[in-house]
C-alpha cells in the first residue's frame, strides 16, 4: 500500500518547493489542508496550496524578508502557520517555529540568538511576551505580525499582509525565487525544547529532511493520501516530519487540530488509518480504555481479555517472524470483528494500519496493552539534530519495547559507556551560533553523541536504556537508569507519572502521581467516592494499593534499582506548571528543583518505612 508517486528528482536532490509545485501539478485535486471552522472542516485542495503560498509568499517578500533570513512563528496548529511556513521556504526564508509555551527569557534568547527581524504570532496571548523585544536594543526584532485581526493593536496583521501579496503577486518571480532554493540550502531551524540550558538552534537542510522523509515512507506501509491528524507543536521534529514534509512527499491530507485537548474527539470523529503519539500521549490513552473497561461487567471484561490474549499472541508471531497458525488468525479475525473493532469503534481507533510512538522511551506494558487490541505501535527514536528517526520499527520487522532498526543511510555506533553514536545524510551538520555560521558536534569521523544510552541486539534492533547524563550514579558507584525504574512502578495503572532520585545517595526515593483518569474510575468500582485526587491520595485504600505496587515494581528490580521511599503527590505534571517539556519528556531539574524539600525529607530517616503521605 505505500504510496509511490513521481518524485521531481533523485531523494537527494529534492526541495519543499519542488514537491508543492509536483503536488498542484499532478494532484492538485486532492485535499492537502484542513482546519476546523466552526462546527465543520473547511479543506484547501493542492492547487489552492500553492496559490496561497503564492500569494503569502508575496506578501511576505514585501515587507523586505530575504534569502537565508530567519522568521519566527508562535502559533498554534492553524492554517495561516503552515501556510506562513511554506511561504517563507519558498522565499528561501528560514521559518523558526517557537513552542508557545516558551517563557519570556526563553523567547528573548531565540529572538537575540537567530538574529530574527519578524515574528507571526496568533494573537493577543503572545503579545505581551513579544512586544517588550521590541523595545531591546540586544534584540534585532522589529516588526510583529498577528493572525488574529482583532488583537493585532498596531502590529501588521496576516489578513493585510496576504491581500498585500495578492496585489503585488508576479507568478515569474514566485517560480524564480522557489527554482533558486538548493537542497544543500537551510529549510528550517529547530530549537530543541531543552531538558536543561537554553535551547540550541538545530539547522536543517531540504537534504536532511527530504531524506529522512523518503526514507520513513519507504518503512510503513500506508494507503495512498493517508490524512493525518496534527495537533503536536511545529516547533517539534516530529509534527514538522509528519504533518509538513511527509504529507508534501506523499501528497496527502493535514488535518489541523489546534487544541491538542481536542486530539481525542477528533480521532473519534475522523476514524484514522494513522495515528503518531509520543509515549504520555498513548499512556493517556490507555489510561482512559482501562478507566472505561473498570466499569463493565465481569462478564464482558473476561471476554474483552480472551481477545486482548488472541491479539497478543498474534502480535507475538508476527514479531518472531513466524507465520501465523490458521486456527489464530481465524480466532482472532472473529474476536477483532466481534469483540475489539466495535470498542475501537467508540474511540475512532478501529480503522489503524500504522500507529507510532517516538521522543522517549516507551513503557512496555503500554506497548503489549495496544497489542493486546490489534495495535503494533512501531516505536521509534531519534532527535532533532538527526532530523528526526535514526531507528524505527516497520510492519514487516519489529521488537516490541525496541526502538527499530536504522533507517536507509544512517550508520550506528555504541561508545564504551553505551552512548549511542551516529552518522549519516539526515544528520544535521551543527547548532547555529549567533553570527548565523554553524559550530559542528561531531568528532574527526563524522560521528554524533546522541546522549542516549543503548544495546544493539543480534538481529540489529536498538534498545534504549537512558539518557546519558540523566544516569544515577549513587554513593557506591552503581550506576541506575532512571526511566528503566519509572516504567516500571507505572506499569500498575494508578501510577500516571513518576521521578526516581538518588544520584550521590546511598539508595533511591521516588514522587509518584495519581493518574487523573485511571484514579477515580478505580475508586469508584471500589465503592470509594471518587472526589479530587488530593483526596484519593489520602485514602487508606488507595495508599495501600500503591504501596503493593512499588513492592511489585521492587520485586522486578535488583537491590539498587529498588525504590526505598517514596511520596505521591496529587497535581499531575504538565508543560503549563513546567515540570514536562512541549513534548511531554520529563523535565527532572524542574521537578527536582520544585519538590527539593519533599525530596530531602526522604532521606531524612533511612530506617523509615515508605509512606504515601500527599504533598501539600
Amino acid at each position: 500500500m505505500t504510496m509511490k508517486l513521481r518524485l521531481p528528482g533523485r531523494p537527494e536532490e529534492l526541495t519543499v518547493p519542488a514537491l508543492l509545485a509536483r503536488n498542484a501539478a499532478e494532484h492538485g485535486a486532492l485535499p492537502a489542508l484542513s482546519w476546523r471552522e466552526g462546527d465543520g472542516w473547511t479543506t484547501l485542495d493542492w492547487t489552492e496550496v500553492r496559490r496561497k503560498v503564492a500569494v503569502l509568499a508575496s506578501g511576505y517578500a514585501a515587507l523586505g524578508i530575504e534569502r537565508g533570513e530567519h522568521v519566527l512563528i508562535m502559533m498554534g496548529n492553524r492554517p495561516e502557520h503552515w501556510l506562513t511556513d511554506l511561504a517563507l521556504v519558498h522565499l528561501g526564508a528560514v521559518p523558526v517555529t517557537v513552542y508557545g509555551t516558551s517563557a519570556p527569557e526563553q523567547i528573548a534568547h531565540i529572538a537575540r540568538h537567530s538574529r530574527a527581524r519578524i515574528a507571526v504570532l496568533e494573537g493577543a496571548g503572545e503579545l505581551a511576551r513579544w512586544e517588550p523585544l521590541l523595545a531591546d536594543a540586544q534584540v534585532p526584532l522589529e516588526r510583529l505580525v498577528v493572525a488574529e485581526a482583532a488583537e493585532a493593536g498596531p502590529h501588521r496583521t496576516y489578513g493585510s499582509l496576504h491581500a498585500s501579496g495578492a496585489r503585488t503577486h508576479r507568478p515569474e518571480a514566485f517560480e524564480k525565487a522557489w527554482r533558486e532554493t538548493r537542497p544543500e540550502d537551510p529549510l528550517t531551524v529547530v530549537y530543541t525544547s531543552g531538558t536543561t540550558g537554553d535551547p540550541k538552534g538545530v539547522r536543517l537542510t531540504h537534504r536532511n529532511i527530504m531524506l529522512q522523509a523518503v526514507r520513513i515512507d519507504g518503512r510503513t506501509d500506508l494507503p495512498e493520501h493517508a490524512e493525518h491528524i496534527c495537533y503536536l507543536p511545529f516547533a517539534h521534529i516530529a509534527e514538522r516530519i509528519l504533518g509538513i514534509y511527509l504529507p508534501l512527499l506523499r501528497a496527502a491530507h493535514v488535518r489541523l487540530v489546534a487544541d491538542p485537548a481536542a486530539v481525542g474527539a477528533a480521532v473519534r470523529e475522523l476514524h484514522p488509518v494513522q495515528f503518531f503519539g509520543v509515549p504520555r500521549v498513548w499512556e493517556k490513552l490507555a489510561a482512559s480504555v482501562r478507566a472505561v473497561l473498570a466499569q463493565l461487567p465481569a462478564a464482558q471484561r473476561e471476554s474483552i481479555e480472551a481477545a486482548n490474549d488472541l491479539a497478543r499472541a498474534r502480535a507475538g508471531h508476527r514479531e518472531r517472524g513466524e507465520r501465523i497458525p490458521a486456527a489464530l488468525e481465524a480466532s482472532y479475525a472473529r474476536a477483532k470483528e466481534q469483540v475489539l473493532d466495535p470498542l475501537l469503534g467508540l474511540a475512532g481507533l478501529d480503522r489503524l494500519v500504522w500507529t507510532a510512538s517516538a521522543t522517549a522511551p516507551m513503557p512496555i506494558d503500554v506497548v503489549r496493552f495496544w497489542a493486546g487490541w490489534g495495535i503494533t505501535i512501531m516505536d521509534a527514536w531519534g532527535l532533532t539534530e538527526t532530523s528526526g528517526v535514526c531507528t524505527i520499527n516497520s510492519p514487516d520487522g519489529f521488537r516490541l519495547g525496541s526502538v527499530g532498526r536504522p533507517i536507509e543511510g544512517l550508520e550506528l555506533r555504541l561508545a564504551e559507556d553505551g552512548e549511542i553514536l551516529t552518522r549519516g545524510e539526515t544528520v544535521f551538520a551543527g547548532y547555529l551560533r549567533p553570527d548565523g555560521s554553524v559550530e559542528s558536534a561531531h568528532d574527526a569521523e563524522g560521528w554524533f553523541p546522541t546522549g542516549d544510552v543503548g544495546r544493539l541486539d543480534e538481529d540489529g534492533f536498538l534498545w534504549l536504556t537512558d539518557r546519558k547524563k540523566e544516569l544515577i550514579i549513587t554513593s557506591n558507584g552503581k550506576n541506575v537508569s532512571p526511566a528503566l525504574v519509572e516504567n516500571t512502578v507505572k506499569e500498575h495503572p494508578l501510577i500516571g507519572q513518576a521521578l526516581v532520585h538518588g544520584d550521590g545517595r546511598s539508595y533511591l526515593v521516588a514522587l509518584l502521581v495519581l493518574d487523573g483518569e485511571v484514579a477515580p474510575a478505580w475508586a469508584a468500582a471500589r465503592g470509594i467516592e471518587a472526589g479530587p485526587l488530593a483526596g484519593l491520595a489520602e485514602h487508606p485504600a488507595v495508599r495501600e494499593e500503591i504501596a503493593a505496587a512499588v513492592a511489585a515494581a521492587n520485586a522486578r528490580l535488583n537491590r539498587t534499582e529498588q525504590i526505598k521511599r517514596y511520596r505521591l503527590l496529587t497535581e499531575e505534571w504538565g508543560p503549563a506548571s513546567g515540570e514536562l517539556t512541549p513534548s511531554l519528556k520529563l523535565r527532572r531539574r524542574v521537578v527536582r528543583e520544585k519538590y527539593g524539600p519533599l525530596i530531602e525529607a526522604l532521606y531524612e530517616d533511612p530506617h523509615g518505612e515508605p509512606r504515601a503521605a500527599p504533598a501539600p
